[in-house]
């Protein structure tokens, strides 16, 4: 891959995305390239491609809703602890004499979806100081954060790890009936909103080429196989006499096989 620097300069102006694709654009133009851009990729800045973390935490706060009393009965018992410092000693002594470490629950944040997440883990990891919750709540809150954790990844920086396990949300053996609920509704969620993703041309192909991912981000075959061969006509229309050159000892025979594989 080569890349080459076409401008370098301050930008005095606020950051956002409209502001940035105007320079990039009045870039690309000054270069005649403007009809070759594909697509523009930034450094994750908060202000700049939110989008697809907003969607997914809108998703999930959505799909909460299904275990609204168990969620609602644990953060009563944070806020306790948060307002109260005879409630809080008390459970820091609780704690101690238990041989646990002297862990502080976690507050919520009310526009990010995975403090709810944080705030079951830290009860749950908790669990034995705390007696105000029922069996069927604990266990409850235990199947809600399995569900949940690979959705945080996603959204996090254990990208790769978190959509491995995403991949297999649907097949989470969870028994809580509420929790099933949950599972089954941010499936859903994800399909209407994320199933035809995959076909998309710029998205396909990127993700096909991208390392980290390959073939692996993929849940329809045909999707990636069609991706690869876009990918080869590609290259082949780039190189021409590749598609004359004789495979090499061992090399597969397949359109595309060797681009996306691990």
């Amino acid at each position: 891959m080569t890349s080459c620097l076409l401008d370098c300069f301050e930008f005095a102006e606020r950051h956002t995305a409209d502001n940035l694709a105007e320079e990039l654009l009045r870039v690309a133009k000054e270069w005649q390239v403007d009809d070759k851009v594909v697509c523009f990729v930034t450094d994750n800045a908060a202000n700049i491609t939110k989008a697809i973390k907003n969607t997914i935490n809108l998703m999930i706060k959505n799909a909460l809703k299904v275990v609204k009393p168990t969620v609602d009965k644990v953060k009563a018992i944070v806020e306790l602890f948060h307002k109260s410092t005879v409630a809080t000693e008390k459970y820091k002594s609780t704690q101690r004499k238990m041989g646990m470490y002297e862990l502080r629950p976690k507050q919520e944040c009310a526009t990010r979806w995975n403090s709810t997440f944080y705030i079951l883990k830290r009860i749950l990891e908790s669990k034995d100081a705390i007696i105000t919750l029922s069996q069927k709540e604990w266990e409850t809150g235990k199947e809600v954060c399995t569900i949940l954790e690979p959705l945080e990844e996603v959204t996090g920086d254990k990208c790769r790890k978190g959509l491995q396990r995403v991949t297999v949300l649907n097949q989470q053996n969870v028994m809580v009936d509420k929790a099933k609920e949950l599972a089954n509704a941010l499936c859903a969620s994800m399909d209407r909103t994320f199933l035809r993703m995959e076909y998309d041309p710029v998205l396909s192909e990127t993700t096909a080429l991208d390392p980290r991912f390959k073939k692996f981000a993929f849940s329809d075959n045909r999707a990636v196989n069609e991706a690869l061969q876009r990918i080869s006509a590609a290259a082949a229309r780039c190189n021409p006499s590749s598609l004359s050159a004789p495979p090499s000892e061992g090399q597969e025979g397949e359109v595309g096989a060797g681009v996306g594989s691990s």
